[in-house]
C-alpha cells in the first residue's frame, strides 16, 4: 500500500504591508470631509456680509450654491477616483464649474434661460444690468444694504467661484492658501465699511485653519501624528491669541472706491469714534454767497429714553409737495438763500441742507422730504456722489421778539415709560438760569456757562470712562465737566426740558474752511470728516426751532440783535448778524484738548501728537503675519527633531524631504530610501556614515522585530540638514526659512523634481 507523500508544507504567503514610509497615500476620510471642510469655509467666509446685507435673496441663493458646489465636487471626485489625478481634478472642475452656472442662472434669472439652466442672451444682458446695479448699491449704499436681485446675482456668482476655489485647494491640502482666501473675503465687509474688527468672527476663522492643519496632518502620510497635531494646535492657538490682542487696534480706514464712501453717518449720536480718526478727509464742498458757510444739517433726534436720543421718524413726502408751510409768523423778518452742495466722501440715508429749507433742485425722486425736521431721506439712496441745489430760508426775529416768546413745552407720550434723570441735571439748570427772566435769556445763560466753564476735549470721556448721551454720562460730563460735541448738546438739551421747554438734538456739519475756489460769484467751502457735529435746538412758536451752540470753542454762539432803533447785540461788538443758525468762525475744526501737545516751531501753532499705539500694534500684527509661514516651520522641525531622537524614522525622513522642497531640491516620493540616500551621498556630498544610519534606522523600523532598542537619530539628522543647506546660495537659503515652501506645496506637485 503507497501512502502518498505529502510536499514539503510552506507557510502561506501573506500579503506583505508596505513600509510605512514609502506608503501610498491613503484616503481616511474619502471625498466627503474635503469638501465639508470646503463648505464650511465658504460659509465661514460668508457670514460677516450678512452684517452688512439685509438677509433675502442674496443669502439663499450663496448657501444653496456653496452645498451644490462642495456636492458635485464629492461625486466628481468618487466617480473619478481611479483615473488620473490630473483627469480627475480637471473634470472636477469643469463640471463644478458648469453646475455653478446652471445653479445661479435658475436661482437669479431662470425665466430668461433655455430650460431654466442654459444662460441665453437674455440671460447676460440681465445679469449685467443686476451687476451694474448691484455696483452702484455697494458703492453709494448705507449698511445694511438691502436684499435687493442685484446682490443676490453678484454674491452668488461670487460665491460660486469661492466655493470652488475653496473645494480645490483644501481637496490638495493647500490649507495655508485657503485659509488666507477665507480670511480676505471674509474681511472685505470690515474693510470696506470701516467697521470695527469682528472678534468673534476671527476667533471662528482660527478654528476653521485648527480644523484645516488636523485634517493636513491626518492625511499626510510622512508626518509623525502627534506632532503635527501639536504643532497645529500650538500654532493655531497662538495665532488666535495674537489675532484676538491686535485686531481691535486695527485702524482699518480703507474704502472701496478711492473716490467714493470715505465716511458712514448715522443717527446714534456715537461720533466719538469719527471725530478720533486720526486722517480727516473732505466730505463734501459748499457753494454760497458770501464769507460764511451755513450749518448743513443731517436729522434730528428728539426721543429720549434715558440711553440713547431716537432719530425722528416722521411723515415724509415727495420733493414736489415741498418742504411744508413757514414755522415763523409773517411779522418775522426772513431772507432768502441758496446753497449748492456736492458729496465727495460720505455716506448717509440723509443729505446735508441748511435749515429752514424750502425747495431743492438736482435729485431723483427717490430722495424724500421728512416735514417735521425739514430735512431729505432716502430708503434706498446713498448720500455719495450726489450734487443738489437748496434754497433756504434765513429767519431773523429781533432780541425783542424772542425774549417776548415762551418756548414750547415738552411733548410727553402717555404711551412711553417715564425717564429718571439724575438730580445734577435740573439742579445745575436751575442754578445757572436762577438770574434769566425770559427762556430766550435762559437758554443764553446755559450757552454762555457751557462755552466758559467747560473744556473741549475728545479724549476725557474715554479715559474718565463714559461717552454718549445716556442720562448716567451726562451726568458725569456736569460734574468732569469736558467732552466733546455730544456731550455739550446732550445736556444742553436735558437740561433745557427740565427747565419746561421742548428741545432735540441735530446731526449734521459746522461751516467748511473757505477756499480760493469760486463757482460764479458764490464762495467754496471744504467741509472735512473731523467737522461731523451736533448741537442742540429749542422750539419757540412764531419763530420756529432755535439752535444753540453751547460747545465750547466751537463756532460763535447764538444771540440775536436788539431793533433798529436799538442798535446793539445782546452779545456785543461781536455778536453775529442776525440768524437762527449758529455761525462758525472761518477754521477746519475747534480748538481741541488732546493731552500731550507739542508747539510748532516757528509759526506759533500748535501740532497733535498723534497716538503710535495703533501704528506699533499694526506693525507688529504685520511682522507677526510675514513671520507666521516661518515659525510654523521653525515649530515643525523642532518636533521633529525631539521625535528622531527616540528613533522615530518616518519623523526624520519626513524633515528631510521637506527640507529638500524647501530648498527647491529634487524631491520625488517614487524614491527608495537606499536611492534617496544615493543620490544625496553623490550630487550633495552628505556625509555617508550619516545617510547609511538614516537609511538602516528606516529599515529597522519597517522590517525588523517588535521590542527592538530605538536609536538616536537627531544628530545624524541635523548633520544632514547642515550640508543640504551648504550646498545652495545665501538667497535660497533665506527664502526657505522665510517662506518654506513645503508648507504650501501639495503632494501631487512636490512628488517630481522641483
Amino acid at each position: 500500500m503507497f501512502r502518498a507523500e505529502r510536499a514539503p508544507s510552506t507557510p502561506t504567503a501573506q500579503p506583505q504591508t508596505p513600509p510605512r514610509w514609502h506608503r501610498e497615500h491613503e484616503e481616511p476620510f474619502g471625498v466627503v470631509a474635503p469638501g465639508a471642510l470646503a463648505a464650511a469655509a465658504s460659509f465661514v467666509a460668508m457670514w460677516p456680509f450678512t452684517s452688512v446685507i439685509d438677509p433675502g435673496a442674496w443669502s439663499i441663493t450663496v448657501v444653496i450654491v456653496v452645498v451644490i458646489t462642495a456636492a458635485t465636487g464629492m461625486l466628481m471626485r468618487h466617480l473619478l477616483r481611479r483615473q488620473t489625478p490630473w483627469l480627475c481634478d480637471v473634470t472636477t472642475f469643469v463640471v463644478q464649474l458648469v453646475v455653478a452656472v446652471a445653479v445661479v442662472t435658475q436661482l437669479v434669472a431662470g425665466d430668461t434661460a433655455f430650460l431654466g439652466i442654459f444662460p441665453t442672451s437674455t440671460t447676460l444682458t440681465v445679469f449685467g444690468a443686476l451687476g451694474a446695479a448691484a455696483w452702484e448699491q455697494i458703492v453709494f449704499g448705507t449698511a445694511p444694504l438691502d436684499a435687493s436681485p442685484g446682490l443676490a446675482a453678484a454674491m452668488g456668482s461670487g460665491f460660486a467661484v469661492i466655493a470652488i476655489l475653496l473645494d480645490h485647494l483644501v481637496a490638495h491640502r493647500s490649507v495655508v492658501i485657503a485659509a488666507l482666501l477665507t480670511g480676505v473675503v471674509g474681511a472685505i465687509p470690515m474693510i470696506v465699511t470701516m467697521g470695527e474688527p469682528h472678534v468673534v468672527w476671527f476667533v471662528m476663522l482660527g478654528v476653521l485653519v485648527l480644523i484645516l492643519f488636523r485634517f493636513t496632518a491626518r492625511r499626510h502620510p510622512l508626518s509623525p501624528r502627534r506632532s503635527s497635531t501639536t504643532i497645529a494646535v500650538a500654532v493655531g492657538a497662538a495665532a488666535l491669541a495674537v489675532t484676538v490682542a491686535i485686531a481691535p487696534a486695527l485702524p482699518v480706514t480703507a474704502n472701496l472706491a478711492g473716490t467714493g464712501v470715505g465716511v458712514t453717518v448715522d443717527a446714534s449720536l456715537r461720533l466719538g469714534d469719527d471725530l478720533r480718526q486720526p486722517n480727516p478727509v473732505e466730505v463734501l464742498t459748499v457753494a454760497a454767497k458770501g464769507e460764511i458757510a451755513p450749518y448743513l444739517r443731517l436729522t434730528t433726534l428728539s426721543r429720549f429714553d434715558g440711553r440713547v436720543w431716537q432719530p425722528d421718524r416722521g411723515d415724509v413726502q415727495s420733493q414736489e409737495e415741498g418742504f411744508g408751510g413757514p414755522e415763523w409768523s409773517p411779522d418775522v423778518a426772513t431772507e432768502e438763500q441758496t446753497t449748492s452742495i456736492r458729496i465727495l466722501r460720505m455716506s448717509s440715508s440723509w443729505l446735508p441742507v441748511p435749515y429752514p429749507a424750502t425747495d431743492v433742485q438736482g435729485l431723483t425722486g427717490s430722495w424724500r422730504v421728512a416735514v417735521d425736521n425739514r430735512t431729505l431721506v432716502s430708503r434706498s439712496a446713498d448720500a455719495a456722489g450726489n450734487d443738489y441745489t437748496v434754497a433756504s430760508t434765513r429767519v431773523i426775529p429781533t432780541l425783542e421778539q424772542i425774549r417776548a416768546l415762551d418756548a414750547a413745552e415738552p411733548v410727553v407720550d402717555p404711551d412711553a415709560e417715564p425717564v429718571e434723570l439724575p438730580e445734577i441735571i435740573a439742579t445745575l439748570a436751575n442754578d445757572v438760569t436762577a438770574e434769566a427772566g425770559t427762556d430766550y435769556d435762559r437758554l443764553v445763560a446755559l450757552q454762555t456757562w457751557f462755552r466758559s466753564e467747560f473744556i473741549y476735549s475728545l479724549e476725557t470721556p474715554v479715559e474718565e470712562g463714559f461717552d454718549g448721551t445716556g442720562a448716567e454720562a451726562v451726568a458725569q460730563f456736569l460734574e468732569e465737566r469736558s467732552g466733546y460735541c455730544v456731550h455739550f448738546a446732550g445736556a444742553f438739551a436735558l437740561m433745557a426740558e427740565s427747565l419746561g421747554m421742548q428741545t432735540r438734538i441735530v446731526v449734521g456739519y459746522l461751516p467748511g474752511s473757505l477756499t480760493d475756489e469760486k463757482r460764479g460769484d458764490e464762495s467754496v467751502f471744504s467741509v472735512s470728516s473731523d467737522q461731523l457735529h451736533s448741537w442742540p435746538e429749542v422750539l419757540f412758536p412764531g419763530v420756529g426751532w432755535v439752535p444753540f451752540e453751547p460747545t465750547a470753542s466751537l463756532g460763535v454762539p447764538t444771540a440775536f440783535r436788539a431793533g433798529a432803533a436799538d442798535g446793539a447785540g445782546t452779545g456785543g461788538p461781536a455778536a453775529p448778524a442776525p440768524t437762527t443758525a449758529p455761525q462758525a468762525e472761518e477754521s477746519a475744526g475747534p480748538d481741541i484738548e488732546r493731552g500731550d501737545e507739542a508747539e510748532g516751531a516757528g509759526t506759533g501753532g500748535e501740532l497733535r501728537r498723534l497716538d503710535p499705539m495703533p501704528v506699533v500694534l499694526t506693525a507688529l500684527g504685520a511682522i507677526v503675519l510675514l513671520l507666521l509661514p516661518a515659525l510654523i516651520r521653525r515649530v515643525e522641525r523642532w518636533m521633529r527633531l525631539r521625535r528622531a531622537r527616540s528613533g522615530d524614522s518616518a519623523a526624520v525622513w519626513a524633515e528631510l524631504r521637506d527640507t529638500l522642497i524647501d530648498l527647491q531640491l529634487p524631491a520625488s516620493d517614487a524614491d527608495t530610501p537606499r536611492m534617496r540616500a544615493a543620490a544625496l551621498i553623490k550630487e550633495r556630498d552628505v556625509d555617508a556614515a550619516t545617510m547609511n544610519a538614516l537609511t538602516d534606522a528606516v529599515e529597522r523600523a519597517n522590517y525588523a522585530r517588535a521590542g527592538s532598542e530605538p536609536i538616536d537619530l537627531a544628530e545624524p539628522l541635523r548633520i544632514a540638514l547642515r550640508r543640504l543647506h551648504g550646498t545652495v546660495d545665501r538667497p535660497t537659503q533665506l527664502r526657505a526659512k522665510l517662506l518654506p515652501r513645503s508648507l504650501f506645496a501639495t503632494r501631487s506637485t512636490t512628488a517630481a523634481a522641483i
